[in-house]
């Protein structure tokens, strides 16, 4: 995401004094509460979609995770790579190519 993005989120947060209600816990309820209702949005229908609507419901996710990384102090280039070596770990290509099986299947 770029800087300008990220210091508009905190800026948005910041303006508003929503900080206070921030709390990991309440950061965490928030991102799965929004990804609910992102998925709402394919609930009836996988095909045929409000494209508008997913990119709201999709934005909301992120600023939520944004506003997570900042309240823990988190980088989020340090964390996803950090995930994505132990999932190369898990998920040898030679292995998972093509399939849709839990590591612990393969």
């Amino acid at each position: 995401m770029k800087k300008e993005t990220i210091n508009r989120i905190r800026d948005f947060t910041l303006d508003r004094d929503w900080d206070q209600f921030h709390s990991p816990a309440n950061l965490a309820k928030s991102i799965s509460i929004e990804a609910n209702e992102l998925l709402e949005c394919f609930q009836w229908d996988e095909n045929n979609y409000d494209i508008n609507d997913v990119k709201e419901e999709l934005a909301d996710v992120i600023v939520y995770c944004q506003n997570m990384l900042d309240k823990l102090s988190l980088d989020v280039d340090e964390i996803v790579n950090a995930k994505i070596d132990k999932n190369e770990t898990k998920y040898p290509v030679n292995k998972a190519k093509g399939k849709a099986d839990k590591y612990n299947k393969l």
